[in-house]
């Protein structure tokens, strides 16, 4: 294994582990229906936990393997993400059930935390201070381009089998595995103590019965016991996680981390950008498969152009508009343009199926992560310190998945499975109109921004 290694390799290397990650968080989007039909089952809430599954452990075990990530060579713990997900792959592609698929994808789920705090950990690491803003920017343009390219690759490859959802992982995976093994510097650990089990524990535990509750509010309502009973539990268990965080001698996330101001103000950013963001990209696909009655290529295909704006935009634009402007007016006019995107489609979609005005649509998304993930990732991330470059990256990243899974869940309690086309079409515009909201409430901590930098 070599001893050194050129910034830029090592951040080609880490983006093709990262592009396995963020790939699978929407690749199977537009393929629940044909998932459903091969299950015999067509419940959107069932089938919603294959996504919901997966960012829900994804998002907690990132600090949980930042933290242990810490403590041992960063190539190697990246090596050995890449490889469990690679392997979690091949089982996702031959499982026999709904409810195997799902356990599957929890490990594949449990590669991708391994992976993705120690890739950041690596960028930053071999970067120098003045150039570690525009290597995660990079990694997280890429990340943020394979996770929207997500439904077009998954269009394509459902047109033939589902299961090659699953299958195209292997071979960058195993293209991961060698370049990495023979290029990747040895970036040694420091000396921390291993994470808490116990908290580790309380925080999946309460970001699952969240997002339960959430989902099957639309079939149970807000008066279920089970429903009430996932929320008291979903509280209880983050409230013990955040007491033992602020308590404890050693804390699962770190309080002192939040008095980074550049950290904190891009973590409170993020989360309500990523809910929108992940209710969105799902609301499309299924829109154009419930409504429109499109099949998964040309879903793809029409969602296509705002995945290819988020590199484009990112690596061409926002690098330029932050020397000029600062990085809060790049997020801040990003989340514009992303709320004013989804008004338009509540505004003017209709039950004609339009794939022109689908196209042009989906630019506006597109422009809207380029400017917002990347430069939040860059800005929260280029602040910390040597030793919490791994668990840091680990808390934005686990903020920015839950987002995800929570986005998923509203959309999912707000729409539930198809029904009356006219009902079906009017749930859509209201969960369209609560993207928009919440997409602003990011301006919020954004105004924090103002006087970092």
């Amino acid at each position: 294994m070599s001893a050194t290694a050129r910034p830029g390799l090592v951040l080609a290397i880490v983006c093709a582990g990262i592009v396995l990650a963020n790939l699978d968080l929407f690749i199977v989007n537009v393929a629940l229906p044909s998932i459903g039909g091969e299950f015999a089952t067509s419940n959107l809430g069932d089938l919603s936990w294959i996504l919901n599954g997966y960012a829900i452990v994804y998002a907690a075990l990132l600090i949980f393997c930042g933290r242990l990530a810490e403590r041992f060579p960063r190539n190697l713990s990246f090596l050995a993400g890449v490889a469990l997900f690679t392997a979690a792959s091949a089982a996702c592609a031959l499982a026999g059930s709904v409810e195997a698929l799902v356990a599957y994808r929890l490990v594949q789920a449990a590669g991708a935390a391994l992976l993705t705090p120690t890739s950041l950990g690596l960028i930053l690491a071999t970067f120098p201070a003045e150039r570690r803003g525009g290597g995660v920017r990079t990694w997280a343009a890429v990340g943020g381009f394979a996770a929207a390219l997500g439904p077009l690759v998954g269009g394509l490859l459902v047109t033939a089998n589902w299961r090659l959802i699953f299958l195209v992982n292997l071979p960058i995976g195993l293209l991961a595995l060698a370049v990495g093994w023979i290029k990747l510097p040895k970036v040694p650990g420091h000396v921390v103590r291993a994470p808490n089990l116990w908290a580790a524990l309380l925080i999946t535990g309460g970001i699952a019965s969240l997002t339960f509750g959430i989902v099957k509010l639309n079939d149970w309502g807000w008066h279920a016991p089970a429903v009430l009973l996932s929320f008291a539990a979903a509280a209880g268990m983050l409230a013990f996680f955040v007491a033992h965080c602020l308590r404890s001698d050693n804390p699962f996330v770190d309080p002192a981390l939040f008095r980074i101001m550049d950290f904190t103000r891009a973590t409170l950013t993020i989360a309500p950008f990523s809910t929108a963001f992940g209710g969105f990209l799902l609301s499309l696909v299924l829109w154009e498969e419930g409504v429109w009655h499109w099949p998964a290529m040309k879903i793809g295909l029409a969602i296509a152009p705002g995945p290819f704006m988020v590199p484009v935009t990112s690596l061409l634009l926002s690098g330029r508009l932050i020397r000029r402007f600062g990085a809060e007016a790049v997020v801040a006019g990003g989340l514009a343009v992303f709320a004013a995107g989804v008004v338009v489609w509540t505004v003017l979609a209709g039950p004609q199926a339009d794939l022109g005005f689908a196209i042009l649509c989906t630019i506006p998304s597109g422009i809207g992560v380029g400017l917002v993930l990347p430069t939040l990732m860059g800005l929260g991330t280029s602040a910390l310190p040597p030793s919490s470059f791994a668990t840091g990256s680990g808390v934005i990243n686990m903020v920015r998945q839950i987002g995800f899974a929570v986005g998923v869940a509203i959309f999912v309690a707000i729409v539930g499975s198809p029904g009356v086309e006219a009902g079906y079409m009017a749930a859509f515009r209201l969960a369209w109109w609560v993207m928009a909201a919440i997409t602003a409430l990011g301006l919020v901590p954004l105004l924090l921004l103002r006087t970092s930098r």
